[in-house]
Parts: structure tokens; C-alpha cells; sequence
């Protein structure tokens, strides 16, 4: 009788559970009536903005420049070979047939540009967050004809960053693998430490057992260590004729053992479908590969919510604007409440602390209907800005309310020349102290987007890389480094000998292409298109809510 209450009590419970999950995806989020920011362009502001305009178009020159530099991939022989001889589709086709649409987010698609070892466009990979189903997916995809697939330690780096944002924001990750293994000249910075090739492995197995789902398509070779890349996937498709797994290939074999075998015999997908199975599906042609691997998608436990056919209220004032709010340079920087009353859903924004520490703005609104909190640089991070910028951090944390900081920091620290201007710079670094870790410690997810200088320790207040961001983006006319160039006296003391090397240096290294090409941050982004990567930032954080896990809470309790 006992036995039969329990049982009956744990089955209440389970429904009760199943039934507050199905009411809590029907919630709708509260009503806001966020005032609306009245920013226009003042003509007093125009020389300003026609000066940081001319600027921002020589930098989308550059962009473009780049853009197709990059997705010329090898070269035209290289494309060539790829798809006459190897009968092989180019990456981006492949990524055509696996998304939704062409509508993703990339990631870091200027790391490997101009690098001590050689030019590798988009460091031999592509890397990004797109929909497979509707379900939002990173992928990380090996372009073949760049180098013949082959690992830099660019490439390395930059998948494990896509890795990183999959478990950063528990997104399923589909790996198309293409690749003839690590460049050996260079193996020194591939193979041994701990953020090297080896973590790629390492990082499956977390993701595993995070319950992150990990799909493999095998459209190319898969050589030594790359070999288990899909052996370690969840479920992996691979395609005959063009797919091969092997630690050694063909010429390793024969070298050995004074054997000759074909790659199909050592390694082919029939014989790892039907004799070893370590592939799960087999695919006479690169089209149904990737058509089984929507299918598995679709298997994976996600219940996205319905459709909301209401859409978010456009800004006010048309985005083309923010190239003219991109600054040239810190001098030429406008108030920042302009810039976001272009990014916010009807330039809504419901500012906190509005008349204290005024060179940091703080406040709430939303992009595309996400609520968000913005951090946005106004100024020099002084101290009640920095003390505004912990409470406002924090409050944010409190109310599980994504936080986007918009950094434009100071060009070099303040000089010390007075006790006063001691005692003024001693309760900064203390303000900014608290402010690093109320952004340390802070549990909800952060966007940074670099909108001018991202210079010295103000950077890690406000949310730079070393802070981990779940995104991390710069606008063209960034510039990345301890001190801008031009205040290089500041790092050196009076009557340094080398100002005129580290001026050098620093005008060199500063630009935003020289950050994204080393994969400092996520990518450039144009200003214009600013909004629209936020809103498909805040749609790729939101997902992971809607991974089912009540079967799995539940499932103790019905052991009985």
C-alpha cells in the first residue's frame, strides 16, 4: 500500500513538473515603456561626424578588400583541384546545403591574414553559429583548399574558440572534417601544450558529458590526430569515395610494412560503415550526407518555442549612421547615448544612475525584443563611473538580464604629476578594481563590441577578452592595445630612448585586422550591421532554455 502512495505521489509530482515547464514557455516577458532616447545629429556635431565618416569608409574599403580576399580560399588552382580532380564541394556550398539559410553568424573570418608563417585565409576554416531545422548550431568546417586542409596553429586556435562558444552557450556542434592533419614544420606551437591540438579532443569529451550534442561529417580525410575528431562525435556521416579515417595513410603503410593498399581500403567510408563502425551513416554522395546530418539534428531533445510573429520596433534613426559615430580617434568620439539610440528597438533605453558618473552610461533596453543591459563607454573610467558601472553589473546579475558593453576606452592612463592627482588615480584603480569583479563574477552572458580604442586595464572593466565575453566584436576602426598610438610616452619613463620604436610598433599592431587576424575577438563587424549580429547574439544565448530536461530531472523518481 506505502509503495502504491509513493509511486502515485511521484507521478503527481512528474505531471505537476511537465505542466509547469509547458506554462513557463508560454510566459510572455513583462511589458516596457522605456523612454525614447531623442538623439539626433546636431549641426554643431558635424564636422566631427564627416570626419569620422571618411575614416570609417576608408576602413570599409579595407574590410572588403579583405572579405574577398578571404573567400577566395586557396586560390583559383586550389579551387580547381578541389572540385575537378577531387570531385569535392567547396566549403561554403557545404555549408549551403547543412544551414537553413546563408543568414549565419561567422566567426573570426579574418584570423590567419598576414601571419610570421604565410597568409592562411580564414585561418583554413570556416567557424560560425548558423540554424540547421530552426535549431541554432555552431559548425566548424575545414576548407580543403587552403593549404590541402592542413592545421596551423592558427586553425587550432581558432576551433577551439568555436568549441569554446558551443560550451559557453550549450549550442550543438557539427564538424565537417577536411583535413590533412597539423602543418609538422610548426608542430612545437600545435602538439604540446594545453590550448593546442590536443584540447580539441579534450573539449569533446567535456562537451560529451555536458550533454552538448556533437555531430561528424566526414567529407575529406581524416589523418592521425584528426582522425578522431568524428570517431568521438555522438553520431558521425561519412561520404564514400571522398571520406577516409586512418592514423596513417596509404604511403605511411607501405613505408612501414611494403604494403600497397588504396586510401578506400584503409580507411573508406564502406569499410568503417559495414567493418569497424566508426561511422554511424554512410553516404554515397556529399548531398545525402548532409541531408542525414538535418535529420540527426532534428533528433536532438530542443522544444523551440512558437514563432512570435511580432516584430521588434526599428530605432528612430537609420543604423547607416553609426559609420559617422565610429571614432576616428578618441578625440573625435560623440556621445555615446546617440550611437545607442541607433542599436535599441524604437531608441527606447531606460538609463540608471543618468546624473552620476556620466562617462560611463548605464541602462536598460532591448534589441530585437531581448531585454539587455548596456555598459557603454562615455569617457575616462573615473572613479563614481566605475562604481556605477559594479552596481549596475551586478543588478544585472541579480536579474539574469544579458549584459552589452559598448567599450571605447581612454587612449593611455592618467600621469601622476601631484599628490592630488595620486590620491585622484589611487581611488580609480580601486573603483576599477570592484568594477573587474562585479564583470568577473557576473553569471550572465556578456557581448562586448570594441567601438573605438581597447587600451590598457579600463579594457578589462568594460568586459574585454581576458573577461571572457560570450562575444567579443570590433568595429573597423578599432584600435587593440596597451596605448594608443601617440600616447607612447606614457608607457615609458620621461626621456625614453625607444619612443620612437614603440610608436612604430604600436601603429602597426593596434588596427582591428591585426587583432581579428591573431583571433583576439570574434570578428569585425561593420557598424551598420551592429544590431542585427546582437539580435542573432541574444537568439543563440536564449536557446539553450529550450533543451528538454524534465525527462531527466524526472527519471530518479520513477525508478521506484
Amino acid at each position: 500500500m506505502y509503495r502504491c502512495m509513493v509511486r502515485l505521489a511521484e507521478q503527481r509530482w512528474h505531471c505537476s513538473v511537465c505542466c509547469f515547464s509547458t506554462a513557463a514557455r508560454k510566459r510572455r516577458a513583462l511589458r516596457s515603456a522605456f523612454p525614447p532616447l531623442e538623439q539626433p545629429l546636431l549641426p554643431v556635431q558635424r564636422h566631427v561626424y564627416e570626419a569620422n565618416l571618411r575614416n570609417s569608409n576608408a576602413c570599409w574599403k579595407r574590410y572588403v578588400e579583405l572579405s574577398e580576399k578571404v573567400k577566395k580560399g586557396g586560390g583559383e588552382n586550389a579551387i580547381i583541384r578541389h572540385t575537378k580532380r577531387n570531385k569535392k564541394l567547396l566549403v561554403r556550398d557545404r555549408l549551403r546545403l547543412l544551414l537553413d539559410d546563408e543568414d549565419f553568424l561567422e566567426l573570426s573570418p579574418f584570423a590567419g591574414l598576414d601571419l610570421p608563417y604565410g597568409d592562411i585565409p580564414s585561418a583554413g576554416c570556416l567557424t560560425g553559429i548558423g540554424r540547421i531545422n530552426s535549431l541554432w548550431c555552431v559548425f566548424i568546417a575545414n576548407d580543403a583548399t587552403v593549404k590541402g586542409g592542413t592545421a596551423y596553429p592558427i586553425t587550432v586556435k581558432k576551433q577551439l574558440r568555436a568549441q569554446e562558444v558551443a560550451i559557453q552557450n550549450r549550442l550543438p556542434c557539427v564538424y565537417l572534417v577536411d583535413s590533412g592533419g597539423a602543418f609538422l614544420p610548426l608542430q612545437s606551437e600545435i602538439f604540446p601544450d594545453k590550448n593546442q591540438g590536443g584540447r580539441t579532443f579534450y573539449n569533446e569529451a567535456i562537451m560529451s558529458a555536458m550533454k552538448i550534442p556533437q555531430v561528424s561529417v566526414v567529407c575529406g580525410s581524416c589523418t592521425a590526430g584528426g582522425a578522431y575528431i568524428p570517431t568521438m562525435a555522438e553520431e558521425t556521416v561519412m561520404v564514400h569515395q571522398i571520406g577516409t579515417i586512418f592514423l596513417g595513410g596509404p604511403p605511411l603503410v607501405k613505408a612501414a610494412t611494403g604494403e600497397e593498399v588504396t586510401p578506400e581500403d584503409l580507411g573508406g567510408a564502406r569499410l568503417h560503415a559495414e567493418v569497424s563502425g566508426c561511422v554511424d551513416h554512410f553516404a554515397p554522395e556529399e548531398e545525402e550526407a548532409f541531408e542525414r546530418t538535418r535529420n540527426i539534428v532534428s533528433t536532438l531533445n530542443f522544444e523551440l518555442p512558437e514563432e512570435d510573429e511580432q516584430r521588434a520596433e526599428e530605432p528612430l534613426y537609420p543604423s547607416d549612421e553609426l559609420m559617422g559615430f565610429a571614432p576616428k580617434e578618441y578625440s573625435h568620439s560623440l556621445d555615446v547615448k546617440m550611437l545607442i539610440s541607433r542599436l535599441t528597438d524604437g531608441s527606447r533605453f531606460q538609463e540608471f544612475k543618468g546624473r552620476y558618473g556620466t562617462t560611463l552610461v548605464t541602462g536598460f533596453a532591448k534589441i530585437h525584443g531581448h531585454l539587455v543591459g548596456i555598459v557603454a563607454s562615455n569617457g575616462e573610467l573615473l572613479y563614481q563611473a566605475a562604481l556605477k558601472g559594479s552596481h549596475f553589473v551586478q543588478l544585472c546579475d541579480q536579474r539574469d538580464v544579458p549584459l552589452l558593453f559598448l567599450q571605447n576606452t581612454v587612449p593611455a592612463a592618467a600621469p601622476t604629476h601631484s599628490v592630488a592627482q595620486a590620491e585622484t588615480n589611487t581611488n580609480c584603480i580601486k573603483a576599477q578594481g570592484s568594477m573587474m569583479s562585479a564583470v568577473a563574477c557576473a553569471s550572465v552572458p556578456k557581448i562586448t563590441v570594441v567601438i573605438g580604442g581597447c587600451h590598457g586595464v579600463d579594457s578589462y572593466a568594460m568586459c574585454g577578452r581576458a573577461f571572457d565575453p560570450n562575444f567579443l566584436f570590433l568595429w573597423p576602426n578599432a584600435r587593440v592595445s596597451l596605448a594608443a598610438p601617440g600616447s607612447s610616452a606614457s608607457l615609458l619613463p620621461p626621456g625614453g630612448e625607444h619612443e620612437g620604436d614603440l610608436e612604430e610598433m604600436l601603429e602597426e599592431q593596434s588596427p582591428a585586422f591585426f587583432s581579428s587576424a591573431r583571433l583576439w575577438d570574434d570578428g569585425v563587424i561593420l557598424p551598420q550591421d551592429t544590431r542585427k549580429v546582437l539580435g542573432q547574439c541574444l537568439d543563440i544565448i536564449k536557446q539553450q532554455q529550450y533543451q528538454l530536461s524534465t525527462q531527466k530531472l524526472c527519471s530518479p523518481l520513477l525508478r521506484v
